[in-house]
Protein backbone atom coordinates (compact mmCIF):
# COMPACT_ATOMS: atom_id res chain seq x y z
CA UNK A 1 0.00 0.00 0.00
CA UNK A 2 1.43 3.40 -0.96
CA UNK A 3 0.40 6.87 0.20
CA UNK A 4 -1.96 7.28 -2.77
CA UNK A 5 -3.83 4.09 -1.97
CA UNK A 6 -4.04 5.04 1.71
CA UNK A 7 -5.91 8.25 1.01
CA UNK A 8 -8.03 6.69 -1.74
CA UNK A 9 -9.04 3.87 0.58
CA UNK A 10 -10.03 6.37 3.26
CA UNK A 11 -12.19 8.26 0.79
CA UNK A 12 -14.47 5.26 0.46
CA UNK A 13 -15.56 6.26 3.97
CA UNK A 14 -17.45 9.39 5.07
CA UNK A 15 -15.23 12.46 4.86
CA UNK A 16 -16.55 15.38 6.93
CA UNK A 17 -15.27 18.86 7.77
CA UNK A 18 -13.59 19.46 4.40
CA UNK A 19 -13.32 23.00 2.96
CA UNK A 20 -15.15 23.81 -0.28
CA UNK A 21 -12.12 24.51 -2.48
CA UNK A 22 -13.13 26.78 -5.41
CA UNK A 23 -10.46 25.31 -7.68
CA UNK A 24 -10.03 21.58 -7.03
CA UNK A 25 -7.36 21.23 -9.72
CA UNK A 26 -5.17 23.86 -8.03
CA UNK A 27 -5.81 22.22 -4.66
CA UNK A 28 -4.58 18.79 -5.77
CA UNK A 29 -1.61 20.37 -7.53
CA UNK A 30 -0.53 21.92 -4.21
CA UNK A 31 -1.10 18.66 -2.34
CA UNK A 32 1.17 16.93 -4.87
CA UNK A 33 3.79 19.65 -4.38
CA UNK A 34 3.62 19.23 -0.60
CA UNK A 35 4.21 15.50 -0.93
CA UNK A 36 7.67 16.27 -2.33
CA UNK A 37 8.64 18.49 0.62
CA UNK A 38 10.77 17.27 3.55
CA UNK A 39 8.80 15.71 6.40
CA UNK A 40 8.20 17.90 9.43
CA UNK A 41 8.96 15.25 12.09
CA UNK A 42 10.89 11.98 11.97
CA UNK A 43 9.73 8.43 12.62
CA UNK A 44 12.26 7.92 15.43
CA UNK A 45 10.80 10.96 17.24
CA UNK A 46 7.33 9.44 16.92
CA UNK A 47 8.60 6.19 18.42
CA UNK A 48 10.23 8.13 21.27
CA UNK A 49 6.88 9.74 22.10
CA UNK A 50 5.16 6.36 22.12
CA UNK A 51 7.62 5.16 24.76
CA UNK A 52 6.76 8.15 26.95
CA UNK A 53 3.04 7.53 26.43
CA UNK A 54 3.50 3.92 27.52
CA UNK A 55 5.05 5.18 30.77
CA UNK A 56 2.09 7.52 31.26
CA UNK A 57 -0.30 4.61 30.79
CA UNK A 58 1.56 2.77 33.54
CA UNK A 59 1.40 5.74 35.90
CA UNK A 60 5.07 6.78 36.03
CA UNK A 61 4.74 9.68 33.60
CA UNK A 62 2.21 12.47 33.08
CA UNK A 63 1.47 14.23 29.80
CA UNK A 64 0.78 17.92 29.28
CA UNK A 65 -0.73 18.57 25.86
CA UNK A 66 -1.36 22.24 25.31
CA UNK A 67 -1.09 25.29 23.14
CA UNK A 68 -3.12 27.62 20.97
CA UNK A 69 -6.61 26.82 19.84
CA UNK A 70 -5.44 27.78 16.36
CA UNK A 71 -1.99 28.85 15.26
CA UNK A 72 -1.99 31.94 13.08
CA UNK A 73 0.33 33.21 10.37
CA UNK A 74 0.38 36.68 11.96
CA UNK A 75 1.62 35.39 15.32
CA UNK A 76 4.46 33.35 13.84
CA UNK A 77 7.77 34.48 15.33
CA UNK A 78 10.52 33.04 17.51
CA UNK A 79 9.49 34.89 20.67
CA UNK A 80 5.88 33.70 20.41
CA UNK A 81 7.01 30.10 19.97
CA UNK A 82 9.46 30.35 22.89
CA UNK A 83 6.71 31.78 25.10
CA UNK A 84 4.50 28.80 24.31
CA UNK A 85 7.32 26.43 25.17
CA UNK A 86 8.13 28.33 28.32
CA UNK A 87 4.65 28.00 29.81
CA UNK A 88 4.61 24.28 29.03
CA UNK A 89 8.05 23.90 30.62
CA UNK A 90 6.92 25.83 33.68
CA UNK A 91 3.88 23.61 34.04
CA UNK A 92 5.99 20.49 33.71
CA UNK A 93 8.44 21.81 36.32
CA UNK A 94 5.68 22.41 38.86
CA UNK A 95 4.34 18.89 38.46
CA UNK A 96 7.71 17.20 38.26
CA UNK A 97 9.21 18.98 41.28
CA UNK A 98 6.26 18.29 43.56
CA UNK A 99 5.31 14.71 42.60
CA UNK A 100 6.99 11.44 41.72
CA UNK A 101 6.06 11.81 38.08
CA UNK A 102 8.17 12.61 35.08
CA UNK A 103 6.34 14.93 32.68
CA UNK A 104 6.21 14.85 28.89
CA UNK A 105 5.16 17.79 26.75
CA UNK A 106 3.09 17.63 23.58
CA UNK A 107 2.46 21.04 22.08
CA UNK A 108 -0.58 22.02 20.07
CA UNK A 109 1.83 23.62 17.64
CA UNK A 110 3.77 23.22 14.39
CA UNK A 111 0.61 22.27 12.51
CA UNK A 112 -2.56 23.46 14.26
CA UNK A 113 -3.59 25.61 11.29
CA UNK A 114 -6.85 23.92 10.29
CA UNK A 115 -10.03 23.94 12.39
CA UNK A 116 -13.37 22.11 12.26
CA UNK A 117 -16.56 24.17 12.17
CA UNK A 118 -20.07 23.48 13.35
CA UNK A 119 -21.50 25.54 10.48
CA UNK A 120 -20.30 25.87 6.90
CA UNK A 121 -21.18 29.57 6.86
CA UNK A 122 -21.16 32.57 9.18
CA UNK A 123 -23.65 35.43 9.00
CA UNK A 124 -23.04 39.01 10.13
CA UNK A 125 -25.52 41.81 9.52
CA UNK A 126 -27.17 39.92 6.69
CA UNK A 127 -23.88 39.01 4.97
CA UNK A 128 -23.15 35.27 4.67
CA UNK A 129 -19.57 34.06 4.16
CA UNK A 130 -17.72 30.75 4.61
CA UNK A 131 -16.77 30.06 8.22
CA UNK A 132 -13.18 30.60 9.30
CA UNK A 133 -11.44 27.20 9.20
CA UNK A 134 -7.98 28.21 10.36
CA UNK A 135 -5.22 30.11 8.61
CA UNK A 136 -4.29 27.02 6.62
CA UNK A 137 -7.59 27.35 4.75
CA UNK A 138 -8.81 30.96 4.86
CA UNK A 139 -8.44 34.21 6.80
CA UNK A 140 -10.27 35.24 9.95
CA UNK A 141 -11.14 38.64 8.40
CA UNK A 142 -14.84 38.80 7.57
CA UNK A 143 -14.15 39.57 3.94
CA UNK A 144 -15.54 37.79 0.87
CA UNK A 145 -12.16 37.33 -0.79
CA UNK A 146 -10.22 36.38 2.34
CA UNK A 147 -12.86 33.94 3.57
CA UNK A 148 -12.66 31.98 0.31
CA UNK A 149 -10.68 28.76 0.94
CA UNK A 150 -7.27 29.15 -0.69
CA UNK A 151 -5.03 26.07 -1.05
CA UNK A 152 -1.91 28.24 -1.35
CA UNK A 153 -2.28 28.87 2.36
CA UNK A 154 -1.34 25.21 2.93
CA UNK A 155 2.13 25.99 1.62
CA UNK A 156 2.50 28.74 4.22
CA UNK A 157 1.16 26.41 6.92
CA UNK A 158 3.76 23.81 5.97
CA UNK A 159 6.69 26.26 6.02
CA UNK A 160 5.66 27.74 9.36
CA UNK A 161 5.13 24.27 10.86
CA UNK A 162 8.51 23.11 9.59
CA UNK A 163 10.24 26.26 10.86
CA UNK A 164 8.58 25.87 14.27
CA UNK A 165 9.79 22.29 14.52
CA UNK A 166 13.31 23.32 13.50
CA UNK A 167 13.31 26.04 16.16
CA UNK A 168 12.17 23.55 18.78
CA UNK A 169 14.99 21.18 17.85
CA UNK A 170 17.56 23.99 17.97
CA UNK A 171 16.30 25.10 21.40
CA UNK A 172 16.58 21.56 22.72
CA UNK A 173 20.12 21.25 21.33
CA UNK A 174 21.03 24.60 22.88
CA UNK A 175 19.83 23.41 26.29
CA UNK A 176 16.70 25.58 26.51
CA UNK A 177 14.69 22.65 27.90
CA UNK A 178 17.49 21.38 30.14
CA UNK A 179 16.70 21.40 33.83
CA UNK A 180 20.04 23.09 34.49
CA UNK A 181 18.79 26.11 32.49
CA UNK A 182 15.70 26.42 34.62
CA UNK A 183 16.42 30.05 35.48
CA UNK A 184 15.55 30.95 31.88
CA UNK A 185 11.90 29.98 32.23
CA UNK A 186 10.97 29.41 35.85
CA UNK A 187 10.99 32.85 37.46
CA UNK A 188 7.23 33.44 37.26
CA UNK A 189 6.57 30.27 39.27
CA UNK A 190 8.14 31.58 42.47
CA UNK A 191 7.67 35.33 41.98
CA UNK A 192 3.89 35.30 41.53
CA UNK A 193 2.51 36.40 44.89
CA UNK A 194 -1.04 35.33 44.11
CA UNK A 195 0.06 31.80 43.20
CA UNK A 196 2.39 31.67 46.20
CA UNK A 197 -0.47 32.65 48.51
CA UNK A 198 -2.80 29.97 47.16
CA UNK A 199 -0.23 27.19 46.70
CA UNK A 200 2.25 28.15 49.40
CA UNK A 201 3.62 24.71 50.29
CA UNK A 202 4.26 23.68 46.68
CA UNK A 203 5.85 27.03 45.82
CA UNK A 204 8.08 26.73 48.89
CA UNK A 205 9.14 23.25 47.76
CA UNK A 206 9.94 24.54 44.27
CA UNK A 207 11.97 27.44 45.69
CA UNK A 208 14.05 24.97 47.67
CA UNK A 209 14.69 22.87 44.58
CA UNK A 210 15.57 25.93 42.52
CA UNK A 211 18.06 27.07 45.13
CA UNK A 212 19.55 23.60 45.07
CA UNK A 213 19.79 23.76 41.26
CA UNK A 214 21.68 27.05 41.39
CA UNK A 215 24.20 25.81 43.93
CA UNK A 216 24.73 22.26 42.70
CA UNK A 217 24.10 22.62 38.96
CA UNK A 218 21.58 19.79 38.86
CA UNK A 219 18.19 18.95 40.28
CA UNK A 220 17.47 15.65 41.91
CA UNK A 221 13.83 14.66 42.28
CA UNK A 222 12.48 11.30 43.41
CA UNK A 223 16.00 9.83 43.12
CA UNK A 224 16.03 10.47 39.37
CA UNK A 225 18.12 13.01 37.52
CA UNK A 226 16.20 15.14 35.09
CA UNK A 227 17.79 16.58 31.98
CA UNK A 228 16.63 17.88 28.61
CA UNK A 229 13.03 17.37 27.63
CA UNK A 230 11.85 16.43 24.20
CA UNK A 231 9.05 18.62 22.95
CA UNK A 232 6.57 16.77 20.78
CA UNK A 233 4.01 18.27 18.41
CA UNK A 234 0.37 17.51 17.67
CA UNK A 235 -2.61 18.85 15.80
CA UNK A 236 -6.10 17.82 14.82
CA UNK A 237 -6.09 15.74 11.64
CA UNK A 238 -8.83 17.27 9.49
CA UNK A 239 -7.52 17.71 5.96
CA UNK A 240 -6.55 14.13 5.11
CA UNK A 241 -5.03 15.04 1.73
CA UNK A 242 -2.55 17.26 3.60
CA UNK A 243 -1.77 14.58 6.19
CA UNK A 244 -1.36 11.97 3.46
CA UNK A 245 1.28 14.13 1.76
CA UNK A 246 3.61 13.36 4.68
CA UNK A 247 3.18 9.60 4.85
CA UNK A 248 6.53 7.85 5.30
CA UNK A 249 6.83 4.09 4.86
CA UNK A 250 9.45 2.65 7.19
CA UNK A 251 8.86 -1.03 6.48
CA UNK A 252 6.11 -3.33 5.27
CA UNK A 253 2.72 -2.13 6.53
CA UNK A 254 4.34 0.44 8.84
CA UNK A 255 3.41 3.98 7.85
CA UNK A 256 4.20 7.16 9.77
CA UNK A 257 2.40 10.45 9.21
CA UNK A 258 5.31 12.86 9.53
CA UNK A 259 3.30 16.07 9.77
CA UNK A 260 3.32 15.73 13.60
CA UNK A 261 4.33 13.30 16.32
CA UNK A 262 0.75 12.80 17.46
CA UNK A 263 -2.52 13.43 15.66
CA UNK A 264 -5.96 13.61 17.16
CA UNK A 265 -9.42 13.04 15.69
CA UNK A 266 -12.05 15.54 16.81
CA UNK A 267 -15.46 14.87 18.30
CA UNK A 268 -17.06 15.87 14.98
CA UNK A 269 -15.12 13.33 12.90
CA UNK A 270 -14.83 10.21 15.09
CA UNK A 271 -18.11 8.57 13.95
CA UNK A 272 -18.41 4.93 12.87
CA UNK A 273 -18.07 5.44 9.10
CA UNK A 274 -15.37 8.09 9.41
CA UNK A 275 -12.56 8.43 6.88
CA UNK A 276 -10.56 10.16 9.64
CA UNK A 277 -10.78 7.11 11.89
CA UNK A 278 -9.82 4.85 8.99
CA UNK A 279 -6.81 7.04 8.23
CA UNK A 280 -5.78 6.91 11.91
CA UNK A 281 -5.95 3.11 11.82
CA UNK A 282 -3.48 2.94 8.93
CA UNK A 283 -0.66 4.94 10.50
CA UNK A 284 1.79 4.15 13.29
CA UNK A 285 1.57 7.50 15.12
CA UNK A 286 -0.08 7.77 18.53
CA UNK A 287 -3.70 8.78 17.97
CA UNK A 288 -5.89 10.84 20.25
CA UNK A 289 -9.67 10.75 19.94
CA UNK A 290 -11.84 13.48 21.43
CA UNK A 291 -14.72 11.93 23.39
CA UNK A 292 -17.73 14.22 23.80
CA UNK A 293 -20.95 13.63 25.77
CA UNK A 294 -22.81 12.04 22.84
CA UNK A 295 -20.44 9.07 22.77
CA UNK A 296 -22.08 5.62 22.64
CA UNK A 297 -20.59 2.62 24.41
CA UNK A 298 -20.53 0.68 21.14
CA UNK A 299 -18.43 3.50 19.67
CA UNK A 300 -15.72 2.75 22.22
CA UNK A 301 -15.43 -0.84 21.01
CA UNK A 302 -15.28 0.38 17.42
CA UNK A 303 -12.58 2.97 18.17
CA UNK A 304 -10.38 0.57 20.14
CA UNK A 305 -10.70 -2.31 17.70
CA UNK A 306 -10.28 -0.15 14.59
CA UNK A 307 -7.48 2.21 15.61
CA UNK A 308 -5.60 -0.23 17.83
CA UNK A 309 -6.49 -3.76 16.66
CA UNK A 310 -3.31 -5.25 18.21
CA UNK A 311 -4.12 -3.50 21.51
CA UNK A 312 -0.67 -1.95 21.83
CA UNK A 313 0.28 0.39 24.64
CA UNK A 314 1.02 4.00 23.71
CA UNK A 315 -1.12 3.96 20.56
CA UNK A 316 -4.60 5.18 21.54
CA UNK A 317 -5.51 8.14 23.75
CA UNK A 318 -9.06 9.04 24.70
CA UNK A 319 -9.24 12.80 25.29
CA UNK A 320 -12.46 13.18 27.24
CA UNK A 321 -14.30 16.50 26.90
CA UNK A 322 -17.56 15.76 28.67
CA UNK A 323 -18.25 19.00 30.54
CA UNK A 324 -18.86 19.54 34.22
CA UNK A 325 -22.56 18.58 33.98
CA UNK A 326 -21.97 15.16 32.42
CA UNK A 327 -18.53 13.92 33.43
CA UNK A 328 -19.71 12.13 36.59
CA UNK A 329 -22.45 10.30 34.71
CA UNK A 330 -20.53 9.30 31.58
CA UNK A 331 -16.84 8.89 32.44
CA UNK A 332 -17.24 5.96 34.88
CA UNK A 333 -19.14 3.99 32.21
CA UNK A 334 -16.43 4.69 29.64
CA UNK A 335 -13.65 3.61 31.99
CA UNK A 336 -15.52 0.48 33.07
CA UNK A 337 -16.09 -0.54 29.44
CA UNK A 338 -12.44 -0.06 28.52
CA UNK A 339 -11.24 -1.80 31.67
CA UNK A 340 -13.58 -4.80 31.41
CA UNK A 341 -12.52 -5.44 27.81
CA UNK A 342 -8.81 -5.08 28.54
CA UNK A 343 -8.30 -2.32 25.99
CA UNK A 344 -5.03 -0.39 26.28
CA UNK A 345 -6.17 3.23 26.38
CA UNK A 346 -4.46 6.29 27.81
CA UNK A 347 -6.85 8.80 29.37
CA UNK A 348 -6.45 12.57 28.96
CA UNK A 349 -8.79 15.21 30.35
CA UNK A 350 -9.85 18.13 28.16
CA UNK A 351 -11.67 20.32 30.70
CA UNK A 352 -12.01 23.19 28.23
CA UNK A 353 -14.27 22.23 25.34
CA UNK A 354 -17.21 20.88 27.31
CA UNK A 355 -17.40 24.04 29.41
CA UNK A 356 -17.59 26.84 26.85
CA UNK A 357 -20.12 29.60 27.56
CA UNK A 358 -21.15 32.88 25.94
CA UNK A 359 -21.23 36.12 27.91
CA UNK A 360 -23.85 38.84 27.56
CA UNK A 361 -21.36 41.03 25.69
CA UNK A 362 -20.89 38.34 23.05
CA UNK A 363 -17.62 36.70 24.07
CA UNK A 364 -17.07 32.95 23.95
CA UNK A 365 -15.33 32.08 27.21
CA UNK A 366 -14.74 29.47 29.89
CA UNK A 367 -14.72 29.74 33.65
CA UNK A 368 -11.58 28.62 35.43
CA UNK A 369 -13.57 27.29 38.39
CA UNK A 370 -15.56 25.01 36.09
CA UNK A 371 -12.38 23.84 34.35
CA UNK A 372 -10.84 23.04 37.75
CA UNK A 373 -13.93 21.15 38.91
CA UNK A 374 -13.99 18.90 35.85
CA UNK A 375 -10.28 18.22 36.22
CA UNK A 376 -10.77 17.27 39.89
CA UNK A 377 -13.65 14.95 38.99
CA UNK A 378 -11.55 13.35 36.25
CA UNK A 379 -8.88 12.44 38.81
CA UNK A 380 -11.40 11.38 41.47
CA UNK A 381 -13.26 9.06 39.09
CA UNK A 382 -10.01 7.41 37.99
CA UNK A 383 -9.04 7.02 41.64
CA UNK A 384 -12.35 5.28 42.38
CA UNK A 385 -12.04 3.05 39.31
CA UNK A 386 -8.39 2.29 40.14
CA UNK A 387 -7.28 3.47 36.70
CA UNK A 388 -4.67 5.99 35.65
CA UNK A 389 -5.27 9.65 34.67
CA UNK A 390 -2.53 9.99 32.08
CA UNK A 391 -2.62 13.61 30.96
CA UNK A 392 -4.34 16.89 30.30
CA UNK A 393 -5.25 18.58 27.01
CA UNK A 394 -5.70 22.35 27.25
CA UNK A 395 -5.93 25.40 25.05
CA UNK A 396 -3.48 27.79 26.67
CA UNK A 397 -0.93 30.48 25.97
CA UNK A 398 2.12 31.93 27.67
CA UNK A 399 0.73 35.42 27.10
CA UNK A 400 -1.21 37.55 29.58
CA UNK A 401 -4.51 37.35 27.68
CA UNK A 402 -7.98 37.81 29.15
CA UNK A 403 -10.04 35.09 27.51
CA UNK A 404 -11.09 32.75 30.34
CA UNK A 405 -12.84 33.97 33.49
CA UNK A 406 -11.60 33.50 37.05
CA UNK A 407 -8.31 32.07 38.27
CA UNK A 408 -5.91 33.75 40.67
CA UNK A 409 -6.04 36.88 38.51
CA UNK A 410 -9.84 36.86 38.89
CA UNK A 411 -10.77 37.85 35.34
CA UNK A 412 -14.34 39.18 35.13
CA UNK A 413 -16.74 39.62 32.18
CA UNK A 414 -15.67 43.24 31.85
CA UNK A 415 -12.00 42.22 31.52
CA UNK A 416 -12.50 40.13 28.39
CA UNK A 417 -12.34 43.30 26.29
CA UNK A 418 -8.77 43.98 27.41
CA UNK A 419 -6.76 41.25 25.67
CA UNK A 420 -9.11 38.81 23.93
CA UNK A 421 -6.66 37.80 21.20
CA UNK A 422 -7.55 34.22 20.25
CA UNK A 423 -8.34 33.33 16.64
CA UNK A 424 -10.98 30.87 17.74
CA UNK A 425 -11.60 29.48 21.26
CA UNK A 426 -10.63 31.10 24.58
CA UNK A 427 -7.30 30.03 26.10
CA UNK A 428 -5.94 29.91 29.63
CA UNK A 429 -3.42 32.68 30.16
CA UNK A 430 0.01 32.27 31.77
CA UNK A 431 -1.17 32.50 35.38
CA UNK A 432 -4.18 30.28 34.83
CA UNK A 433 -1.96 27.70 33.11
CA UNK A 434 0.41 27.63 36.07
CA UNK A 435 -2.54 27.29 38.41
CA UNK A 436 -3.71 24.22 36.48
CA UNK A 437 -0.25 22.72 36.98
CA UNK A 438 -0.39 23.37 40.73
CA UNK A 439 -3.83 21.73 40.84
CA UNK A 440 -2.56 18.67 38.95
CA UNK A 441 0.31 18.38 41.43
CA UNK A 442 -2.15 18.22 44.29
CA UNK A 443 -4.37 15.72 42.48
CA UNK A 444 -1.46 13.43 41.61
CA UNK A 445 -0.34 13.46 45.25
CA UNK A 446 -3.85 12.56 46.35
CA UNK A 447 -3.80 9.61 43.95
CA UNK A 448 -0.61 8.37 45.50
Amino acid sequence: MNKTSIINYCKTFQLKQQPKWPNRKEYFKIIKELSSYPKIVNNHEIEALKKELIKAGRGTNFIIQGGDCAETFANFNANAIKNKLKILLQMSAIIQYSTNHQVSIIGRLAGQYIKPRTNQFEEREGIILPSYRGDGVNAIDFNKTKRQPNPKRLITAYHQSSSTMNLIRSLIMAGYTDINKINLWSKEIVKNNRLALKYGQIVKQIKTLLNFAQTSGIIKSSNQYMSSKNIYTSHEAILLDYENAFIFKKEKNKYYCCSAHMLWIGDRTRHINSAHIKFASLITNPIGVKIGPDIQIDDLHFLCQTINPKNKEGKLIFIVRLGIKKVEKILPKLIQTVKSNGYNVLWFCDPMHGNTINTKNGYKTRNFNTISKELKLFFQIHHIEKTIPGGIHCELTGENVTECLGGVNNIQDRDLDLRYNTACDPRLNNEQSLEVAFLISKLLKYKE
